[in-house]
């Protein structure tokens, strides 16, 4: 078995395949933007394609704000968001995150400086993959996103993580070791999303190809 002395080699090595070439800076699209809160809802059990696909939807109706999805009819936005799959829970759960964020920040802008995991966690619906992707990617903050990829792609090393917490803090940690401070949250985005892009290339089956470089190839 191919051991890693921590994930900042993992990191490294999956940099060299440039598998960002065709991405946007920060991987995510619109990072930095309501945009992102709203997919990081609807990603949930569905692929991202789909997800563009209400986007589009949410956009042409001129609701992909922070204003007009606090007071959307639900039954509206479970049709513009048909696409993602689990329209009613995520619908409803959509509406109601807006209106906490327009209660207790006032705006969108506010929010990105002020909102903290915890209050993240304590909405309806928002896990910690959702909240870190939230925090990351449309607040900008220091934080590393983990999910079922990272698990499968780490997993075809050797290593089993008894949560997400445990997982994401490996992950974390080398980077922070070894990477300087003023490019960190741009390192852990770019991490999740080079992790993605290889896993969802370099499958066989249920196990992950172990890249190259760590081969001799």
């Amino acid at each position: 078995m191919t051991e890693l002395s921590d994930s900042w080699e993992l990191y490294s090595a999956i940099e060299r395949l440039d598998l960002l070439q065709n991405s946007q800076p920060l991987w995510w699209p619109q990072h930095g933007t309501f945009e992102v809160v709203v997919g990081a809802i609807l990603t949930q059990n569905t692929q991202w394609t789909r997800v563009t696909v209400s986007l589009t939807n949410l956009a042409q109706a001129n609701a992909l704000t922070l204003e007009a999805l606090s007071s959307i009819d639900l039954e509206i936005l479970m049709e513009l968001i048909r696409p993602s799959g689990l329209i009613k829970a995520k619908a409803a759960n959509i509406i109601k995150l807006c209106k906490a964020i327009l209660d207790a920040f006032g705006s969108f802008e506010a929010f990105t400086h002020e909102v903290s995991r915890q209050w993240l966690l304590a909405q309806r619906g928002i896990g910690p993959e959702t909240a870190d992707s939230i925090l990351c990617y449309a607040c900008e903050r220091q934080v590393m996103v983990v999910d079922s990829y990272t698990a499968r792609l780490l997993r075809a090393f050797g290593y089993e993580f008894e949560n997400y917490s445990a997982l994401q803090e490996w992950c974390e940690r080398g980077i922070r070791e070894h990477c300087d401070e003023s490019i960190l949250q741009r390192t852990f985005a770019n991490f999740h999303g080079m992790i993605v892009e290889y896993v969802k290339h370099n499958t066989n089956g249920k196990s992950v190809i172990i890249p190259p470089l760590f081969l001799g190839v």
